[in-house]
């Protein structure tokens, strides 16, 4: 029998009725089916444990209630589970969040299933470690270390699936983890079925970034058209027990499905398609084909996979001292050059106003912000003859934070003390959270699923 995995989101601030459709899907075709809410990225994560620091009570997914909210009653009554990230750095608060809207929908009986075990900060120096990249730093002091999450695989997921969790919580799981454990607990697929566990993860790649595969993001107009933006579809994608996928969206809703937009998100982030690295299987894409078999109906075959990497992705994040940002519009005849004055004056200003260990970036919105780099050198080279709306934007950083404060007055002082018609000005700093990866041992992970309100001793290695 086919198993339907539903997109609820793809990263944190997705649109928050996009689940409605998707479910209501679920609910029409009656087949055993799963809602997945993907919300965790290394830049959110390392938000997450920044928050948990000034407020233990947050951490999770901010948006985790209007999320849930529109369909966790429908879910819960026609049996379709969810599985979700939007635990992030405290799964344990996310968990209380869902009982509570549990509670509210009239389900207080209701499973909830927390996993752990991805976070492993207290026990950095006692795990053997090797660098991600060959440029990896050293592990940062202890002192400065925020958090340390490994990227879980889908086990503690189907642990917490066979302890009959209708709502599984998660903190840092590889994103096509959350897929691939409700096909492993309804096929029964041996966790050396290579090629069935291959098949599972590229469902959930190409389900985890919401409907990046249904038009979004895909979208380019009038090179790429997508109708109906403001409605896309989020995916639906059908699996079939020999791993057969078929890509697929609700019917009525915007956005398309196509050879086009499934090839797009197959290959998305994939830096080599024959040895795709996750926790579960080693994804061998050189042999897959794509085909359209109808309207939003795009057909994947030939996924193979190998056996599972030995060791597992970590991220660790720490203390990078302070960031800060300012900007300052400039508009109308002359705009540009108007503009190249003022990055030129903030420039020379900075050079005696701030000490030389100030990292700065000065981009013109409107000309140069994205393809630049750090000194500027195509904005040097534009010629200033352009009229327009142009913002000068400033970005700094500082193991201080007086520098950083110092750095951003210097270019609200443009307001005056700069070329003629700037205003708008917008500034602000915080504290800076870096990231650094590195693999741990598989068998130095330990992770375990629990339900809420009750105690389990049954671990399993992810």
């Amino acid at each position: 029998m086919t198993f339907l995995l539903g997109s609820g989101a793809g990263f944190s601030g997705d649109r928050t009725d996009a689940a409605i459709p998707v479910v209501a899907e679920l609910i029409r075709r009656g087949e055993p089916s799963a809602l997945i809410f993907e919300t965790l990225g290394e830049r959110t994560l390392a938000a997450a444990h920044r928050a948990m620091r000034e407020n233990p009570d947050t951490g999770y997914e901010p948006l985790l209630e209007e999320l849930l909210a529109p369909v966790l009653k429908d879910c819960l009554e026609h049996g379709i589970a969810i599985l979700g990230n939007f635990g992030a750095a405290n799964p344990g608060k996310a968990c209380e969040v869902v009982t509570e809207l549990a509670n509210r929908v009239g389900r207080p009986e209701a499973h909830i299933a927390r996993v752990h075990g991805d976070d492993i900060r207290s026990r950095l120096d006692e795990l053997d470690l090797a660098p991600w990249e060959a440029e990896t730093r050293d592990l940062p002091a202890p002192e400065q270390l925020i958090s340390a999450n490994v990227y879980l695989g889908a086990e503690p997921l189907v642990q917490a699936l066979e302890l009959g969790a209708e709502v599984v919580v998660t903190g840092r799981v590889a994103d096509p983890a959350l897929f691939l454990a409700p096909l492993m607990r309804h096929f029964g697929w041996a966790w050396d079925d290579w090629d069935r566990l291959a098949a599972g993860m590229m469902a959930g790649h190409l389900g985890e970034c919401g409907a990046q595969v249904s038009g979004g993001y895909f979208s380019d107009p009038g090179c790429k058209d997508v109708p109906g933006m403001a409605t896309l579809g989020y995916p639906v994608i059908e699996v079939e027990s020999d791993g057969r996928l078929v890509v697929t969206k609700p019917p009525g809703t915007g956005g398309c499905v196509t050879e086009r937009t499934v090839k797009e998100q197959l290959l998305y982030e994939v830096h080599d398609p024959a040895n795709y690295l996750t926790p579960d299987v080693v994804v061998d894409l050189s042999a897959v084909t794509v085909r359209e078999i109808g309207p939003d109906r795009v057909e994947v075959l030939g996924i193979a996979g190998k056996p599972a990497p030995d060791r597992l992705k970590t991220t660790v994040c720490y203390e990078g001292g302070w960031q800060g940002e300012a900007e300052i519009s400039y508009a109308g005849p002359n705009a540009l050059a108007r503009t190249q004055l003022a990055a030129r004056v903030l420039r020379e200003r900075l050079t005696f106003r701030a000490p030389s260990s100030l990292r700065k970036r000065l981009d013109i919105v409107g000309l140069a912000s994205v393809f630049d780099d750090d000194d500027g050198a195509m904005q040097r080279a534009a010629v200033a003859n352009g009229d327009g709306d142009f913002r000068l934007r400033l970005a700094v950083e500082h193991t201080e934070r007086v520098w950083v404060e110092r750095a951003t007055q210097e270019l609200l002082a443009l307001y005056c003390a700069g070329p003629a018609g700037g205003g708008g000005v917008r500034r602000g700093f915080q504290r800076r959270v870096c990231t650094a990866s590195y693999l741990v041992k598989r068998t130095d992970v330990e992770a375990f699923a629990t339900l809420v309100g009750q105690r389990s001793h049954d671990h399993v290695t992810s």
